[in-house]
């Protein structure tokens, strides 16, 4: 089919197969495109986990194995929570931050660690039992702890069923707490 338009000729056919032939470049150069992108991906997923003298390698997991001692004074408390503040030695040494809440439930303990050893940070969360002693003025809790955070050196961190206990001075605010088992980094 042709027409005239003004002094031009068209014809449709041809107007069509240019227009088709302009879709069919454009395709082709995404395609090509596509193509690009998948080999240098392709390429730079070899070398992830390839060594050589001149690169680097990925660095392997390491296990830790902890065993915690923290001496901590209350910085703050509101009702039953307790804000707390110390030291803590062990495998890793450094400040520790616990934020415990005596009031979730009867005879039950919920803790927000965060602790601050050199070169990187280690957070986590868990729940423990709690007593009080016969003498009124010690409690005592005992439950497990997760690592669900970490930074710096301890970016990857992680840890679940921790061994988590201790005992709270409840007129001093006074806390000491152990923790310990396996952590991931």
């Amino acid at each position: 089919m042709s027409g005239r338009i003004g002094s031009h000729e068209v014809s449709v056919r041809s107007k069509q197969l240019r227009l088709l032939g302009g879709r069919v470049r454009a395709r082709n150069l995404v395609v090509a495109g596509m193509l690009s992108v998948g080999a240098l991906t392709g390429v730079a997923g070899l070398g992830l986990g390839t060594s050589s003298a001149a690169g680097t390698s990925a660095t392997a997991a390491r296990t830790i194995s902890l065993n915690e001692t923290g001496h901590l004074r209350r910085t703050s408390s509101h009702g039953l929570k307790l804000n707390e503040q110390g030291s803590v030695t062990g495998t890793i040494r450094g400040t520790i931050y616990i934020h415990l809440n005596l009031g979730v439930a009867p005879n039950r303990v919920t803790a927000e660690v965060n602790i601050y050893p050199s070169g990187g940070s280690l957070s986590g969360s868990g729940s423990a039992s709690y007593s009080v002693g016969v003498d009124g003025g010690t409690g005592n809790f005992n439950g497990t702890l997760s690592i669900d955070r970490g930074s710096g050196s301890y970016n990857h961190a992680h840890g679940s069923g921790l061994h988590f206990s201790g005992t709270i001075q409840r007129l001093s605010g006074a806390v000491t707490v152990h923790l310990s088992g396996s952590l991931s980094t």
